[in-house]
């Protein structure tokens, strides 16, 4: 699911890396293909259009900086609003809780549940405790 996003994310951002300049037309276009690479990953209609009116504004109004092109600007400003969706911070597991501690991984077909709680469960095992999988 996320090497199908990552391909179409490259696909789109290659070609407006390489343009000089972006006007209006290019950066609608753009995000028109971001919005449908999201639609197509299943990620909500709501979500999305919320994505996409945050990134606009920015893009257009973006003065850009000497050391980049505009197309390179466009591609921080969708990762810094996809890094403020997806969440800015981590959080740690609380490992002295009152055992048992259940926790729920949820996610669409593909997405690395199951190699995340490999990866759950080695930490887990790192930290001297118990784990029932």
């Amino acid at each position: 699911m996320f090497e199908n996003l990552t391909n179409k994310f490259e696909e789109i951002f290659s070609s407006l890396k390489k343009a000089p300049s972006l006007d209006e037309r290019q950066v609608d276009e753009g995000l028109r293909n971001i919005r449908l690479a999201l639609l197509e990953a299943d990620v909500s209609l709501p979500v999305v259009k919320e994505f996409v009116e945050k990134i606009k504004p920015k893009a257009l109004g973006q003065e850009i900086i000497r050391s980049t092109s505009p197309g390179q600007m466009l591609v921080k400003i969708v990762y810094d609003e996809l890094v403020k969706l997806l969440g800015d911070t981590s959080s740690d597991v609380n490992l002295n809780a009152v055992p048992p501690v259940s926790m729920m991984l949820v996610g669409l077909q593909g997405s690395g549940k199951t190699t995340t709680t490999a990866k759950l469960a080695k930490y887990l095992e790192k930290n001297r405790k118990k784990k029932l999988m």
